[in-house]
């Protein structure tokens, strides 16, 4: 980490994905050009002395209702051009001063061979936790998540999770399929998460087991409230090491209509937010935001969201350390 800041006067450059001199610090360019890195970080494969690698993982196979989170990274990659230009406002820090963090681009896997891409998925992640990298994931539909944990299991061994959705995800199956609503009824029966420090948060569909998980349903939240729920959360998983899961249907669709399946009764943006700024603390070894659904977005809403919510990890990861 780092406090060399990069200057966020009048710009003097574009496309900092690949001409910036600096791996930290914000430096502004025009929004509407240049290259649609993530944040406007470089674009590059190396991790040497990296914090945090911002991954795109395009796949969207395991949907259940309507496609399109393929499109999902390089829309939230897009709409982070909004927010490049400065700091954010509410962590009263700029996270790119303290963290260096690239853009690494996307994992690649063979369409035409679509069993094979959890385990390239999984190979992709080693590679982070080998150099000691914390990735930040775009997805894809959320069933991404599970080779991601699978990895990240490796090294740390059971984690905690820490979710936020409209879906619990843990719908059983009989382990062969690769599905974003059973992914985490697989998790904790493999062992790769530890249910019993592990918590869901916002829940709007129904589901007769837990599955050892604590659910904060979308009626607990509304009525509790962000600072209720930030204290059960970090009571849940204390100090182990968390990974953190943003499905943006848990925003509701009135203010994140470009999803796959959307629920209403949800949460604003705001809220969304103040629950993220409220896990400073927590231990966070890896986190995605998953389900932006470019075909079904409004004004690219969504999608601004969706980056709103992984700058806002930035935050928490740049706290956490």
């Amino acid at each position: 980490m780092s406090s060399n800041k990069q200057s966020s006067a009048t710009p003097t450059v574009s496309d900092q994905a690949f001409t910036r001199t600096s791996a930290y610090g914000t430096h502004a360019e025009p929004t509407y050009a240049g290259a649609t890195s993530f944040l406007r970080r470089r674009y590059t494969k190396d991790l040497d002395g990296v914090d945090v690698a911002v991954v795109g993982v395009p796949f969207d196979v395991a949907t259940t209702g309507r496609p399109g989170t393929r499109f999902g990274p390089r829309a939230v990659r897009a709409a982070s051009t909004m927010l490049a230009w400065c700091q954010p406002y509410a962590w009263g820090f700029d996270p790119l001063d303290k963290l260096h963090v690239i853009d690494w681009g996307d994992v690649f896997f063979d369409s035409g061979h679509i069993s094979g891409a959890p385990a390239r998925i999984t190979e992709a992640y080693d590679a982070f936790t080998e150099a000691g990298v914390i990735p930040l994931t775009l997805g894809g539909d959320h069933f991404v998540s599970y080779p991601i944990l699978q990895a990240l299991a490796k090294k740390h061994g059971p984690l905690s999770l820490i979710h936020f959705d409209a879906h619990c995800d843990t719908w059983q199956d009989d382990g062969g399929r690769i599905d974003h609503g059973t992914m985490f009824y697989q998790a904790a029966k493999t062992g790769i998460v530890d249910p019993s420090r592990s918590i869901q948060i916002g829940m709007r569909t129904h589901n007769d087991d837990t599955h050892g998980y604590q659910v904060l349903d979308a009626r607990w939240l509304h009525r509790h409230g962000v600072d209720r729920a930030v204290d059960a959360i970090k009571a849940r998983v204390g100090n182990h090491a968390c990974y953190v899961t943003f499905d943006i249907d848990f925003i509701d669709p009135a203010f994140a209509p470009g999803t796959g399946t959307p629920v209403v009764g949800g949460f604003d943006t705001h809220t969304a937010l103040e629950l993220i700024r409220g896990l400073a603390g927590v231990k966070v070894i890896g986190c995605d935001v998953v389900e932006v659904s470019p075909p079904f977005d409004h004004a690219e809403i969504t999608a601004l969201a969706g980056a709103s919510v992984a700058q806002e990890l930035l935050g928490l990861i740049a706290v956490s350390q």
